[in-house]
């Protein structure tokens, strides 16, 4: 027998909610035009939004953007902030198995009139420098133990030193491209393993390296801070952590199923297993 979907109403033009019942804390939230909407309303993903707001010390709503699908207990898209004062706490299904996946923009000081002439031969030096596919690999980049460590721990300040980057483009990473509270020993030997070859790697799925232009302006101060002028050509890149991020994603999973049973955390699906963020398992996966 499977239980009814949740119920959405709506709040305003793009924002919809699903209203607090069960053991929900907080009500979802869901941001979509009405066209998107008709799509989501009947995705199984609606049920995840609904399920995450059991989670303790969930903060405000749990919320769904745009682009909301089915996930790994959390739905893709999906939002959630958690107090750590409140008991809040860190499932890797919320984070994902791609960890750290995401998008960054380059910008270049070429223009598309430069480069539309080249840009057969420059599609095949992108095939040549950037390994990409299921199982890619570097054969160039092979990282010993120590200096997966290091990587691990220095983020993207091994890379620069490694000469691949400038020390200005720290500056212009989050958190200089590490992150505080790194630990690398609570990194297993089997991702360490699956990510040494991975560095460099573009990957599989949605994930990309796309060459454009800025076509039009809407903000001229904040493109212009940025660097972005109309013509300009740039470099997208969507990718994330490979078969490392995946492995450790899938190694503390297991942790975290124990946490959960552990600290008495109610899931209303085993794929949000978690633990307490200020936990020794939550505090393991965080550095990990």
């Amino acid at each position: 027998m499977t239980s009814p979907r949740p119920r959405v109403r709506r709040l305003d033009e793009h924002r919809w909610e699903v209203p607090r019942h069960g053991g929900m804390r907080v009500p979802g939230l869901i941001f979509a035009s009405d066209k998107l909407m008709a799509d989501i309303r009947d995705d199984p993903a609606v049920q995840q939004v609904a399920n995450v707001a059991h989670l303790p010390g969930i903060v405000g709503a749990s919320i769904a953007m745009p682009d909301i699908h089915w996930g790994y207990g959390f739905p893709i898209g999906g939002v959630a902030a958690f107090d750590v004062a409140e008991g809040g706490v860190v499932s890797p299904g919320g984070v994902g198995f791609d960890i750290n996946c995401g998008v960054r923009l380059l910008r270049s000081d070429l223009s598309v009139g430069e480069v539309r002439p080249h840009l057969s031969a420059l599609a095949q030096a992108l095939f040549d420098a950037v390994p990409s596919g299921v199982g890619s690999h570097r054969t160039d980049l092979r990282l010993s133990h120590p200096d997966m460590g290091r990587l691990l721990r220095d983020g993207a300040a091994w890379a620069v030193r490694a000469g691949y980057g400038d020390p200005d483009d720290l500056g212009r990473i989050e958190a200089g491209g590490a992150l505080e509270g790194a630990d690398g020993d609570a990194v297993s030997e089997r991702a360490v393993h699956r990510g040494r070859s991975q560095v460099g790697t573009l990957g599989s799925g949605n994930h990309f390296c796309e060459v454009g232009y800025v076509e039009e302006t809407y903000d001229d101060v904040a493109a212009g801070a940025l660097g972005l002028r109309p013509g300009g050509v740039t470099v997208i890149i969507h990718t994330g952590s490979r078969g490392l991020g995946y492995q450790v994603c899938d190694d503390h999973l297991k942790d975290m199923i124990r946490a959960a049973r552990k600290y008495g955390i109610e899931l209303p699906d085993r794929q949000l297993c978690c633990a307490p963020v200020e936990s020794p398992e939550g505090r393991r996966y965080l550095g990990a």
